[in-house]
This record gives structure tokens, sequence and C-alpha cells, in this order.
């Protein structure tokens, strides 16, 4: 069966104007480093690597990527898509100086956005935010290669919890996590993500870096 919308809603629901002024702190500076043993640089190295001028991030946090990341040009073309709009008004707000646009929207359904192509597309720990199934999480990601251009990228994040190493304290919080609906990654594993990838793109990789699964997806030309 697929994820109720209360479902999607509990996932996102904790991103409140307050806890968004503490993400940084708590997930970025601790959790990345100490619990997930994935550092921020690492995570910001891959935007560095991957995004283009013409970019889409889904599931946009405070925008800390978006800032942080070089572009390949001083006037990168920005779209912020998330289905909390605390999300995307911080987002927006601190990378205000290059315009973005905002599409407030839930991935695991169909998606236009204006009919818009783009040349990356960031997809950064949103998986195992998203309820159900590593195969219903998987249509999320279908319908965003629908988005991209060719010779266009899909590249991320996402922690899972099979096929990969985890500390006590890993498990731990990520039990917490699911208990609060936070997460909803129990059964998200290693195996099953690779696969899919692989049915869903011309070509893909993956690193495994602590219990986090860096994840590229490209479109031929």
């Amino acid at each position: 069966m697929p994820p109720t919308q209360e479902q999607v809603t509990a996932g996102q629901a904790v991103y409140t104007p307050r806890m968004l002024g503490l993400y940084d702190l708590i997930v970025l500076g601790v959790s990345n480093r100490f619990i997930w043993k994935c550092p921020t640089a690492t995570l910001l190295n891959l935007y560095n690597r991957n995004v283009s001028s013409n970019h889409l991030d889904v599931g946009v946090g405070t925008g800390y990527y978006l800032d942080r990341c070089r572009y390949p040009s001083d006037q990168p073309q920005v779209a912020l898509l998330d289905l909390n709009q605390n999300c995307l008004r911080a987002a927006a707000s601190r990378i205000a100086r290059y315009q973005p646009t905002c599409y407030e929207g839930n991935v695991l359904e169909p998606l236009t956005l204006e009919n818009r192509k783009f040349d990356s597309i960031g997809l950064n720990y949103v998986l195992h935010c998203l309820p159900g199934s590593m195969q219903d999480k998987l249509v999320a990601v279908r319908h965003l290669s629908e988005l991209i251009a060719p010779g266009g990228v899909l590249f991320g994040a996402t922690l899972l919890s099979g096929g990969v190493a985890r500390s006590w304290t890993a498990r731990r919080l990520m039990g917490f996590y699911n208990r609060k609906q936070i997460f909803t990654n129990d059964n998200d594993d290693l195996s099953t993500l690779e696969n899919g990838l692989s049915s869903i793109f011309d070509s893909c990789d993956i690193e495994v870096v602590g219990c986090a699964a860096l994840m590229r997806g490209f479109k031929s030309l």
C-alpha cells in the first residue's frame, strides 16, 4: 500500500522554524561527523563535484549546501522543492542572492515544475525521511529523473540501516527517529538502493561513507 498523506507529512513536520535554527549545529555539526560518520565536508564536496548552473534542490533543509557550494557560474539558476514551507523560506532567504524559484510539492507524486528540466538535482538526506519501503521511495527518484536534462545528474545521500556499518549510537538514534516518524529507514538497505538506481538511470554509482550512501544517477545525452 502506498504511503498515506499523513505518513508523508510526518517525515517533514519536525522542521519548524525553531528546529531549523538548530539544524546546522545538531545535524551538520554533530550528527554527521560523530554519529553517522559522514562529515558535512564530505557532503559539501559531493555538491561541489556535481552541482550545475541549472540546479534543482529537493528537501532543502536550511540551504546550507546551496549557500556554501561552488557553482560553475556566478549566476546559477537555482530552484527549490520541498513539502515544508518553513524549509523553503529558510533556504530561499539564505541564498536570496541567487533569486531561487520555490516549488512546494510531494516527490512521491508526479512532478511537472512548469515543465522545466535541470542539469543537476540534489536529493540530500531526503529518502530516509520518506515513508514506506525503499521501493516506495524509489518512486520519488523516478519522478525526479524525469526532470533531468540529457547529460544531467541526480546526486545526494541517504542514511541506511542495512549493508552499511552503524555504531551503537547510530543504531540507537535511528531507532529513536524511526519511532518518532522523523525517519522511516529501518528496512532501507544498500543493495535495494543500488538495484533501484540501476533500473532508473543510464548509469549510477554509490559510495558508502559511514552509514550514508552517497549516490549519483546519470542521464545520457
